[in-house]
């Protein structure tokens, strides 16, 4: 790692707006704005200098759904820790979900989060909760936490089953002009599963969660969407028939907007049996089957998915290291995202560089109304400096994560996240 506010960048390829990859520059930054792009510059006694080799440059990724665990889970994850792993993945801003606790529901929680990672690299955006304390039982003090800092709202870890509860807090989140993102499970249909629904469930004689109990949550909250005028935000969506909805939702000029893990587009439930009850393969929602991963990439190639998140949710090794249908529902993925995309979606022809880099720059912040990175001269410097080729081994040395629950441990991964910089610090991940 190295951190200066004054960096040449060298040989670099843009990706943005202005620029299509093929042409290489320099970049020149002065206390974290971008001063100055041309080729030829040469360096000064004030600034360090970075020769990029002719890698890729694009505005800073973010990663609208993680889990940093922090206040009250500390020995699964740290702000500065889950900070650390974004840094790594290219990620130089992540929103954060309330389930910690004290949950994320007041205005002082919301800050406590600001405030401790006020002099980390990477952005931290605390997403509050929608009811007290994620009981679903009253709102939570939605304007309060927006004046603190909160970027949007979720009960995650559980869903918002109250309808009327939901209604309203569609109708204060339009006023306030923020999303609601909700975990979308009718708990009557999915529990006790701990796993998908369908032939391998059943070949196994595992409990599973069947895919209507996300569609019948997504066509509910679609509908109050359409009724309140509020924006709903579907997380971690993993069915095909949740896409059609989604589809047919913003087809009919309902505010609905969604994002998906690179785990479900890429896994499958059959990982369950070929891994022997791996529980590294077990989350919520659970790998479905090999139609909804094809949907999941029909879904992003048409733009019916807007954002590629993580679901970042770290877990200590004890609490995974115990029977398949006991552990906890969660992998990490900040460290593994862009390799995971890069060879499902990139390689593969799905995504051309620019729309794949939408999903991780300019998407999940139009949603959350943050402003997008630009690579112009006097833009604040917010970047991800990144290649789509090199091969490389997510092995534990490259786990930044406090937690080590990946399905994707010690796998080669292609293309990786090289640097980042955003408030004036300049990250260079060492592998």
């Amino acid at each position: 790692m190295s951190y200066t506010p004054n960096l040449l960048l060298r040989n670099v390829k843009p990706v943005g707006a202005d620029f299509d990859g093929t042409e290489t520059v320099d970049i020149r930054i002065a206390d974290g704005q971008i001063t100055e792009i041309g080729t030829g510059l040469e360096g000064n006694d004030q600034e360090d200098v970075h020769d990029a080799d002719g890698n890729y440059l694009s505005g800073g990724w973010m990663d609208m759904h993680v889990h940093l665990r922090e206040p009250g889970f500390e020995h699964k994850e740290t702000i500065e820790t889950g900070c650390e792993a974004a840094a790594f993945g290219g990620f130089t801003e992540v929103a954060c979900m309330p389930n910690t606790n004290p949950a994320i529901d007041t205005r002082d929680v919301v800050e406590y989060i600001k405030k401790k990672s006020a002099e980390l690299p990477v952005e931290v955006h605390p997403i509050g909760c929608v009811s007290k304390e994620r009981k679903g039982e009253s709102i939570a003090e939605m304007g309060d936490m927006k004046e603190g800092g909160a970027v949007a709202f979720s009960d995650d870890g559980d869903p918002v089953y109250n309808s009327q509860l939901m209604r309203v807090a569609l109708e204060y989140s339009s006023m306030l002009e923020m999303p609601v993102i909700n975990h979308e499970e009718d708990l009557k249909l999915s529990r006790p599963g701990h796993m998908h629904e369908g032939r391998v469930s059943a070949r196994l004689g595992i409990d599973g969660t069947p895919g209507i109990a996300e569609e019948t949550m997504i066509a509910r909250d679609i509908l109050l969407a359409e009724f309140t005028g509020g924006h709903i935000h579907v997380a971690h969506i993993s069915t095909a028939k949740a896409v059609d909805l989604v589809r047919r939702a913003k087809a009919e000029g309902i505010n609905v907007t969604t994002e998906v893990c690179p785990h479900h587009f890429d896994l499958t439930d059959e990982e369950i049996e070929r891994r022997d009850f791996d529980t590294n393969v077990k989350m919520h929602p659970p790998l479905r089957t090999q139609e909804d991963v094809d949907a999941m990439i029909e879904g992003l190639a048409d733009g019916t998915i807007d954002a590629i998140c993580t679901d970042h949710a770290p877990h200590a090794i004890q609490e995974k290291e115990v029977e398949f249908i006991y552990a906890p529902n969660g992998i990490i993925g900040l460290e593994t995202a862009w390799s995971v995309s890069v060879r499902q979606l990139l390689n593969s022809g799905v995504l051309e560089l620019k729309e794949l880099l939408d999903k991780f720059v300019k998407n999940p912040r139009e949603i959350l109304n943050l402003t997008v990175p630009e690579i112009k001269e006097g833009a604040t410097a917010n970047l991800t400096l990144f290649n789509i080729d090199e091969q490389w081994t997510f092995d534990e040395q490259q786990v930044r994560s406090k937690s080590a629950n990946s399905p994707y441990l010690d796998q080669q991964m292609n293309g990786r996240a090289e640097a980042i910089y955003n408030k004036g610090q300049f990250v260079v991940n060492e592998i």
